[in-house]
């Protein structure tokens, strides 16, 4: 293979390649998930991350405004003229004593990766704007994907902003909070409902997108990954490209946890950065399979040799007790993540952990962000939930400086918010299910009073 950028798949032992414009995503040889791939030797990538300083300043130029695109010289897979971009990835990495108080951490060693502010309100927009520009590249009008939510918003947003594709979004019957779907129905997507789950949604699109044609988005999709790797990148921007200890991120699909393992695999290869920060990845206890895989029956990399009989094994046996993945956390709902093998690398390269947080425990960390000033979806909530718990394991020290990725802004399922103010046992049965949420223990609830002017002053006196 001899162009700048190709496909190159995961497995060292097979290592076989693929085009750009291959859009099957599968390695021809043997079947695994593909990398976008690097001729780093031609290429010359940048000598030091703080060249990327020199962009700050140039803010009329879109592709420099973008806090995607300002790091493609790290992911050249695109001519600057072949770039979709609508301006995706000026979020915030935020100090937040507060939150750093409830995990256990000292002051200042604990930061937020907001990424609710990007143009769909959740990280999906990095990955998104690097997958259009690869369909873009190859000519592709339809894109599709499953989704649990955010996904297909961003999807639907890039369709509508560009107007060069039309989307086609599966759902799951009832897997889907309304702040999502209400995105996917507004900016034009076809928008088709299955009865099933998001794993059984995924498994129809990549079925209808080989049958039909149609561009794949989710993040099987190796370029949308790529452009989830500059998150990685912004973190290291905002801490004047200092590594941190930890990086802790939320885990469903995992394509994150692969994306950013990636990142730091390469910035470590390019001798850009002089070791990876730590990767813990959290789990949904009601969606776990990558902490059941690893952490209780040590599936590992191995090199790329992992013991997919395990896997097998392990997703029989989902199948035969018809297990369904099952909590609030509707992000990271997801019994079978695609990016597993990835994942697996990444967890491997980056010293990484992997844990289980429960519904109640995402909940209550959840509230406390949001009382620090950030509000987040309750899926990036586990980030913060499994920072506190491996801190209270002894994995995590009270000094050591930590990344929480917050993935999707609040307002992107309110229901669950309202819900657990209400602190109402009846409303979480009614409205969230049980799943496990039993109290709130950090309640706002809302003050009842009489159309009484003395009564209304007498509540703020002592409420305020």
């Amino acid at each position: 293979m001899t162009d700048l950028a190709y496909q190159r798949c995961i497995h060292p032992s097979c290592g076989a390649t693929a085009s750009l414009d291959d859009t099957s995503f599968q390695c021809a040889a043997c079947g695994s998930l593909m990398d976008v791939a690097y001729d780093w030797d031609r290429l010359h990538p940048p000598k030091n991350l703080r060249e990327f300083e020199a962009k700050w300043s140039r803010r009329s130029e879109p592709l420099e405004v973008s806090g995607v695109w300002r790091f493609r010289e790290l992911f050249p897979f695109a001519r600057d003229e072949q770039i979709m971009t609508i301006g995706e990835g000026q979020t915030l990495t935020q100090r937040s004593d507060s939150v750093a108080k409830f995990a256990g951490m000292n002051s200042g060693r604990l930061f937020l990766q907001y990424e609710g502010m990007n143009p769909s309100g959740s990280f999906k927009d990095n990955g998104m704007t690097a997958a259009f520009t690869h369909a873009r590249m190859v000519g592709a009008r339809r894109a599709a994907c499953a989704s649990t939510g955010n996904t297909s918003a961003s999807l639907a947003i890039y369709c509508a902003a560009t107007d060069l594709m039309r989307a086609v979004i599966f759902i799951g019957s009832g897997k889907i909070s309304y702040g999502k779907l209400a995105q996917a129905l507004d900016h034009g997507a076809l928008t088709v409902q299955i009865a099933g789950d998001f794993d059984d949604a995924l498994a129809r699109v990549q079925q209808i997108s080989k049958k039909l044609g149609i561009y794949l988005v989710n993040s099987v999709n190796p370029f949308r990954l790529e452009g989830q790797k500059t998150i990685m990148y912004r973190i290291l921007e905002a801490l004047r490209w200092e590594v941190p200890d930890w990086i802790v991120v939320p885990g469903g699909n995992l394509g994150n946890t692969s994306a950013f393992g990636k990142a730091f695999i390469e910035l470590v290869d390019l001798g850009l950065i002089p070791h990876a920060p730590r990767l813990a990845v959290i789990n949904a206890a009601g969606a776990n399979t990558f902490f059941q895989l690893y952490e209780r029956q040590g599936l590992r990399w191995n090199g790329g040799r992992l013991d997919q009989g395990r896997v097998d094994a392990y997703m029989h046996g989902m199948d035969a007790a018809n297990a369904r993945a099952n909590t609030l956390a509707s992000a990271i709902e997801i019994n079978r993540p695609v990016n597993l093998p990835k994942a697996l690398r990444a967890v491997d390269r980056c010293g990484g952990v992997v844990r289980e947080v429960t519904d109640q425990e995402i909940m209550d960390a959840k509230a406390k962000v949001a009382a620090g000033g950030l509000g987040c979806e309750p899926a990036s909530a586990a980030s913060v939930a499994g920072a506190k718990k491996l801190r209270a394991e002894g994995v995590i020290g009270a000094d050591e400086r930590i990344v929480c990725i917050l993935t999707g802004h609040q307002l992107k399922d309110p229901t669950a918010t309202v819900a657990y103010h209400s602190a109402d046992p009846k409303t979480f049965e009614e409205v969230l299910g049980t799943r496990g949420i039993r109290r709130a223990n950090f309640a706002n609830r809302a003050v009842q009073v009489p159309n009484d002017l003395d009564e209304i002053i007498k509540a703020i006196e002592v409420y305020a």
